[in-house]
């Protein structure tokens, strides 16, 4: 009787380590389908994420420069103020509208790199061409006289010999200069370089 006993309690313990050997094989697989999935769900949560920011991050046409979103174009040829409005109109933007400290600081680090002699310079969207001494940008905004980097005894509206009248803004300046002010008054006829600039686009 002890022996049969003995050999049920085997068969017993026997089918016990069987369906022990058999759930553990299923929670391993189950734990290995898991962990498959998740690493599924994680590439593909990388991939749209990637794809997102692509979409999400500003970016230019070529040879536009980037800068805290706004793209900026300096040309290389030069023109009169209004044909440099013209142009920058044609490539879907308007001579630059300096509304910052820091955008000034950028574009007045960037024109001394691309200047190529001492009176290489660039025109900028300002104007009193409608009315004298009444600075408006292109947008149609007022000067901020919070905001203004004129250089030294500028604006002058020095005309000299010439009858037409300084009403145009420029700036550029090879060396550096003090607290950044770089900005002259010229007659909107003298041909110049010009700065473009227009909103980056994300994609989106």
């Amino acid at each position: 009787m002890g022996r049969r006993q003995e050999r049920v309690a085997l068969l017993v313990l026997g089918g016990l380590l069987a369906v022990a050997a058999i759930v553990i094989y299923r929670l391993s697989f189950d734990n290995y389908l898991t962990k498959k999935y998740l690493q599924t769900l994680k590439d593909e949560n990388e991939a749209m994420r990637k794809n997102l920011t692509d979409k999400l991050d500003p970016k230019c046409e070529r040879c536009w420069e980037l800068h805290r979103g706004t793209c900026y174009y300096f040309s290389l040829n030069a023109s009169s103020w209004q044909q440099s409005r013209d142009d920058c109109k044609s490539r879907g933007g308007d001579l630059v509208n300096i509304d910052s400290r820091q955008e000034q600081k950028f574009l007045d680090e960037t024109v001394r790199n691309k200047m190529m002699h001492g009176r290489d310079s660039f025109w900028i969207g300002l104007t009193d061409s409608v009315e004298e001494d009444k600075w408006v940008w292109v947008d149609g905004s007022l000067l901020s006289t919070s905001l203004t980097f004129w250089s030294p005894g500028q604006p002058t509206n020095r005309t000299g010999r010439n009858p037409i009248e300084e009403d145009c803004v420029m700036m550029g300046e090879k060396t550096e200069v003090v607290d950044l002010k770089c900005w002259h008054d010229r007659a909107c006829e003298v041909e110049l370089r010009r700065i473009c600039e227009k909103s980056a686009e994300t994609g989106l």
